[in-house]
């Protein structure tokens, strides 16, 4: 069973997975985000991914997730988002012992409320999320090349791609892959066509569409669509 809810955290949601008795694998598509998990009772930093990541779950494991917005982890985190890329890295191989120690007591005791209120605490001590990563993803999201998004900042793409790296883990370009194919498959989900939700999310046809969910997802718009 999954369910989530918007945390307080402006774009965050909170969610919880309770795997089901038939459930082995769970499937994670690269959606931009980072996620601060509450697994095995201990803090994990996930993400960001550049392909599904398949979650090995059993019967009954129950996982609790802070899913932040692309950009915002590493202002949380103090770490560059570079780092992470395609791992499910434990809190304490980033932090000095004691910090974890504090940090997984809070979490240990309420962890939906402990993690929304981590996170909060840790952005406004940081002066809040990178106000260019907020910009990059508003273009990239409204279907804006990479390059005219680089010109809105007066940046070269040189300088785009340097930015991007600690901010979401990769460049732009996998960037607006990642949330290209997020708007698709929401609208696929929402019930429009393929065909349709692939020119919409700005594909050039629904066979590209395929390929590209085939390289970031492992597998077909329609499996995804069944699952």
């Amino acid at each position: 069973m999954y369910e989530e809810r918007p945390a307080g955290l402006a774009g965050a949601v909170l969610w919880r997975r309770t795997a089901e008795p038939d459930d082995r694998t769970s499937r994670v598509l690269p959606d931009g985000c980072m996620d601060l998990l509450w697994w095995g009772g201990e803090i994990v930093v996930a993400g960001p991914d550049t392909a599904a990541y398949l979650s090995e779950i059993h019967a009954g494991d129950a996982l609790m997730g802070l899913r932040l917005p692309p950009g915002t982890a590493p202002a949380v985190l103090g770490v560059p988002a570079s780092e992470l890329r395609d791992a499910r890295t434990p809190l304490s191989a980033l932090w000095p012992d004691r910090l974890v120690r504090e940090a997984t007591e809070r979490v240990a005791a309420d962890p939906g409320t402990a993690l929304e209120r981590f996170a909060t605490d840790r952005l406004a001590a940081a002066g809040g999320p990178d106000p260019v990563a907020e910009r990059v993803v508003a273009g990239l999201r409204a279907g804006v090349s990479v390059g005219a998004v680089a010109s809105a900042l007066n940046v070269s793409a040189r300088q785009l791609q340097r930015r991007c790296l600690p901010a979401f883990g990769y460049g732009p370009k996998m960037l607006a892959r990642v949330l290209r194919m997020g708007r698709a498959l929401e609208l696929a989900w929402g019930g429009t066509g393929l065909a349709l939700a692939a020119a919409d999310a700005g594909y050039a046809d629904q066979a590209h569409f395929t390929r590209e969910v085939r390289a970031l997802a492992g597998t077909t718009p329609t499996t995804l669509l069944a699952a």
